[in-house]
């Protein structure tokens, strides 16, 4: 009886219900977030940058910052304090205020390592002439710290870029000025330096001798190395470069990427806007009625 009572409470239980497990929402498809950029290095500074002779302020203070990988141009009226400014930022010329800083080595501090990463065209450079070209590159390898091979490999690539490879073996007194400045240009390259500081490189070059030295120079840029350049062309400066600083009176009126300055102007007009320069000739009506 009591097995009887037990089967018939066992059976008159209610079945307890299986419980059917949720359904689990399917994950979203996340877009996997893209890498920050990393900031730009920063591969020559200048602060506060000062130069005097006598009473005349030739540098009033310029600061600059040009981040790798630039083609960095300075442009500004004849006496504006570029040609000065360079010669501080290479070593050639002791400031008499602030610092320059070429890929993190301050410039007067130790010159010897902020000189190794840098290639230098000063303006109006007196060449080693008595030299051959072959020679004068060879001299500018060694002095550098290549080995002889080196040299002579580079000096052969320099030389078929550069278009002069019929006149390594001539005297460097009997290039042209064309010439002459390619030789000097190829001798700032040999090395292979992080930074190029160019003191109106174009200056008596051809135009197809300076469309040569641009796509060279370009190519540089696109392999990770800096190109600051001065020039007194507008035209060029706004083809080829990417950043630009207008500099007058030994100051910089304004600075950044090249479409920044510009604006909706030519870089010329923006310039002639900047430096204050004439824009309308009047009077000479003596040189309208001719002589004859």
């Amino acid at each position: 009886m009591k097995r009887q009572a037990a089967s018939k409470s066992t059976a008159s239980r209610p079945t307890p219900a299986t419980k059917t497990p949720a359904r689990k929402a399917p994950a979203r498809a996340t877009t996997p977030r893209a890498p920050k950029p990393k900031p730009a290095e920063t591969v020559l500074s200048t602060e506060g940058l000062v130069k005097r002779f006598g009473d005349t302020i030739a540098v009033a203070g310029i600061d600059l910052s040009v981040e790798t990988g630039s083609f960095y141009g300075i442009v500004g009226p004849n006496g504006a304090g570029k040609t000065t400014t360079l010669s501080m930022v290479t070593g050639l010329l002791r400031p008499d205020a602030g610092r320059v800083i070429v890929h993190g080595v301050n410039v007067w501090s130790d010159p010897v390592a902020a000189k190794r990463n840098m290639g230098v065209l000063p303006d109006r450079l007196r060449l080693f002439d008595r030299l051959t070209g072959a020679q004068l590159l060879f001299y500018s390898g060694t002095l550098r710290g290549l080995s002889d091979e080196t040299v002579r490999a580079r000096t052969a690539d320099l030389a078929s870029a550069f278009g002069f490879e019929d006149a390594l073996n001539r005297l460097v007194t009997d290039y042209s000025a064309g010439m002459s400045k390619k030789i000097a240009l190829a001798a700032a390259m040999i090395h292979s330096p992080r930074l190029l500081i160019l003191d109106e490189p174009f200056e008596s070059v051809d135009p197809v001798s300076a469309a040569n030295v641009t796509q060279i120079l370009r190519s540089y840029v696109d392999a990770g190395g800096t190109v600051v350049v001065s020039s007194h062309s507008m035209d060029l400066i706004q083809r080829i470069c990417d950043h630009v600083a207008v500099v007058v009176n030994g100051a910089i009126l304004d600075s950044g990427t090249m479409a920044s300055v510009r604006g909706d102007k030519t870089l010329e007009e923006r310039f002639v806007e900047l430096a204050g320069g004439r824009t309308s000739v009047e009077g000479m009506a003596w040189l309208n009625s001719f002589s004859d």
